[in-house]
Parts: C-alpha cells; structure tokens; sequence
C-alpha cells in the first residue's frame, strides 16, 4: 500500500531505466532550465521540447500518456503566476471591473502567462519521468556524487522515508476511530461541525505525537544498524560510455533546441 502511495517507480529493463542515476538527475536540471531560459511564446521550440520528453518515454517503455496524464496535478501551482497577464504593459486584450479597480490584461501578459503554463508543466513531466525510471536510493546516491550538499540530501531522504511513518500511523488512528464509532444502520453518525472539527484536531495532535515518538524509535533501529548519515545501495553508479554518449546526445539536443526557440 505504501509503495503505490508515494512510490512512483516503474521497474522496467529499458535504455532509460539502465542509465546512470547522474546522468538522469543531470539531463532533467538541464531540460528544465533549457525551459526557463527559452523566450517567450517559442512555441516551436516548445513543442520540440515535448517531442523530447515523448521520445524519453518511449524509450524507458512507458505509455504515451503516462507522464502527461500525471503532470495536471501541478497545474493549479501555475495559476499563481496569472498577476502577469494584469501586470505587463502591452495592448489591451480586456478589461474587468472589480468594483473601483480596472484590471487591464494585456498581450504582452497572457504570452508571459500561457508561456509559464508550458514551462512548468513541460518540466514536471521531465520530473516524473526521472522518478517513474530511477528508484529513490539511486536519486540520492546521484545527488551525492554531485556534490548536493549533505545536510539537503539527508533531508530529502528522511522526508521521503518518514512519509511512510505518517501514512501508517494515520491508518491505524482512522482503523481505531472507525472501531470505536458506532453508526445507525443506513444513517450517518457523529455530532455538529464543531464537534468534528475538535475531534479532527484531537487526532491531527495525536498523529503528530505518534508519529515522533516512532521516527525517533526508526531513527535510533537505523544507528543500531550501522547508519552513518547516507543511505546504501547495491548499484555500483559506475559511468560507462553508453552514459557518456546519451547524456551529450542530450545535452546537445537541449542546446539545439535553444538556437530553434532564438530564431
């Protein structure tokens, strides 16, 4: 239950899937920056982008739709940026009467906006492909040979492992509230708003307490075991020349895509 929670990983034996963790973790910083740094409405350029992101895909043996399917789940975070199409100068497209303010919305912003749109869900398909096709052990022992800084990937590790001590400790709190809930048959039970919204708290308090107490119990079986402050794994992360040619074949590909959305 906890794997299909969080864990995203899909096991294949694919080209994409038997690169080197680094390479992986290097082309995706890479394509989300070649993203960001592409102007405005380069909608060719963008489109070569996703042309990019579908190969990926179908070389690591995933479904066309799997990491677009995936990526709308992000798309709210965009509407943050929607100030833009109010904030650029440019000509009017509309103007909306909010009491005593006018809110223009200029061309010049809804490019800045639907551009944003792109690149932030162009991105977080890269995102989810390179979690769908490397496991989490892999992704941190990459962000150690790069140099990331210890104290940010020890705590990208723990977060990720004491996930699974919340969801569990908030199952059994629901398991034990639901046998000691009695229900009419056919009927619903409980009390007033209120009186649900205390118990709620009641139960977010007792799932933060719980769930210390057994990081801490985790924490202490980890040192009892030999854990000195990074995770193991039993890959060697050895780069050979397959990962040098794809991860420049990439990086080439990002710089060619570069010079399209500049033309």
């Amino acid at each position: 239950m906890h794997v299909n929670t969080f864990d995203r990983y899909e096991a294949r034996h694919s080209l994409i899937h038997r690169l080197d963790p680094r390479v992986k973790v290097i082309i995706t910083v890479a394509f989300i920056f070649a993203n960001v740094l592409l102007p405005d409405g380069a909608w060719l350029a963008f489109l070569a982008s996703w042309a990019m992101l579908l190969l990926v895909q179908r070389l690591a043996q995933l479904s066309w739709g799997y990491a677009f399917r995936r990526s709308f789940v992000a798309l709210p975070f965009v509407l943050a940026a929607v100030t833009v199409v109010f904030n650029l100068p440019g000509r009017a497209v509309w103007i909306i009467n909010v009491g005593s303010w006018q809110l223009v919305a200029t061309d010049a912003g809804l490019l800045r906006f639907f551009s944003i749109v792109v690149r932030s869900w162009l991105s977080v398909q890269m995102a989810i492909l390179l979690t769908a096709t490397t496991q989490f052990p892999d992704l941190i022992h990459a962000l150690r040979h790069l140099y990331v800084p210890q104290p940010i990937v020890s705590i990208i590790s723990f977060m990720y492992r004491y996930m699974f001590v919340m969801v569990d400790e908030a199952g059994r709190l629901m398991r034990a509230r639901e046998a000691r809930s009695a229900r009419p048959p056919g009927g619903g039970g409980g009390g007033s708003i209120a009186w649900r919204a205390r118990v709620t708290g009641n139960m977010a308090g007792q799932l933060f307490l719980r769930s210390y107490e057994r990081s801490d119990r985790v924490y202490n079986a980890m040192l009892a075991r030999g854990y000195q402050g990074h995770l193991l794994t039993i890959n060697q992360h050895q780069m050979k020349r397959q990962d040098w040619l794809i991860g420049g074949l990439a990086l080439l590909v990002l710089l060619l895509i570069q010079l399209l959305g500049r033309l």
